[in-house]
């Protein structure tokens, strides 16, 4: 994972260098903050690794500069990944990252959450995007199977706790775990799974589309 994080900066760096997307540059900073941030959820959840093994696909949304997605597509490239961005130059950004870096397990969206139907059981995956308020509800799918992991900073519990109560009838947090990364503040990981299926689904693009 080191030769890769070198040459993930190296093509920001390079070919990428106008699009800002990332503000870390120096080599040891970018393989601790991005790459094992990326990659230590899966290394140290075992109820992460085990959706991710049964379900074999993960959904990661607001990818941004591709992170957590390419780390993990790199650490796995048995499991089919895609991404859901709303910004046209990023999708597109991190799509010429994918082909530099010979992932070919990726497909990289520009979609909006919102039009987008999980057709089938998939792990979903949330990076220090949003608030689960924000994301939970306007999920659409078929399936009791869908997980959600939501890796957020360390005030999760005081600044999110509230929302639970909202969410009971249609999501249940299964377990809340503490990730360690090194050189950074500490992580946690909020694993939620669905207790029904939402009606009046409307959407635009279906999972079962990018597989």
């Amino acid at each position: 994972m080191l030769d890769f994080s070198l040459k993930y900066l190296q093509i920001l760096k390079t070919d990428l260098a106008g699009l800002n997307l990332t503000n870390i540059l120096d080599d040891e900073e970018f393989y601790h903050k991005q790459i094992l941030d990326s990659i230590n959820p899966y290394l140290q959840s075992e109820a992460f690794q085990r959706e991710v093994k049964a379900k074999g696909i993960v959904v990661d949304v607001g990818f941004g500069g591709g992170f957590p997605i390419l780390p993990l597509a790199k650490l796995l490239p048995d499991v089919k990944f895609v991404g859901v961005e709303t910004r046209r130059k990023k999708a597109d950004a991190v799509r010429l990252i994918a082909e530099k870096l010979g992932l070919t397990n990726v497909t990289l969206v520009h979609s909006r959450l919102e039009d987008f139907y999980f057709d089938r059981p998939a792990v979903i995956t949330f990076k220090a995007v949003g608030t689960i308020m924000d994301y939970l509800p306007i999920i659409q799918h078929n399936s009791k199977d869908t997980c959600v992991f939501f890796y957020k900073g360390p005030s999760f519990e005081e600044a999110e706790a509230a929302h639970l109560e909202q969410l009971k009838n249609s999501w249940n947090m299964v377990s809340l775990e503490e990730i360690q990364v090194p050189h950074t503040q500490r992580r946690c990981l909020a694993y939620f799974r669905a207790t029904n299926v939402p009606r009046g689904t409307k959407y635009l693009v279906k999972l079962t589309d990018y597989l």
